[in-house]
């Protein structure tokens, strides 16, 4: 099975959320921001390196019940690489960001 790369996704769609094969590029950007801002709500309580490290946690639990028991992945160390790979990409793009 080929796994997409993060990126590799329309511009926009006129076809419903729950309708779209791949989540376009505009909503993706929406629900990240959702969960960024949910991120920014508990810094107020809990500290940034902390929230960093459950954010990273709470991705990898659900990344790993997405490979076992959505896209049932055969070869754990080929998804793991993948997935490796989709966030060092997402990473550099953030910390390339002159208005982060």
């Amino acid at each position: 099975m080929k796994l997409p790369k993060w990126h590799e996704r329309p511009e926009s769609s006129d076809k419903k959320i729950k309708d779209q094969d791949i989540l376009d590029g505009k909503n993706f950007l929406k629900f990240a921001d959702h969960f960024i801002t949910f991120a920014n709500t508990k810094n107020k309580t809990i500290k940034s390196t902390d929230l960093n490290y459950i954010m990273l946690y709470a991705a990898a639990r659900y990344s790993a019940h997405v490979g076992k028991n959505v896209i049932e992945i055969d070869n754990h160390e080929d998804y793991v690489k993948h997935m490796s790979e989709q966030f060092l990409d997402m990473l550099r793009e953030h910390l390339a960001d002159p208005n982060l």
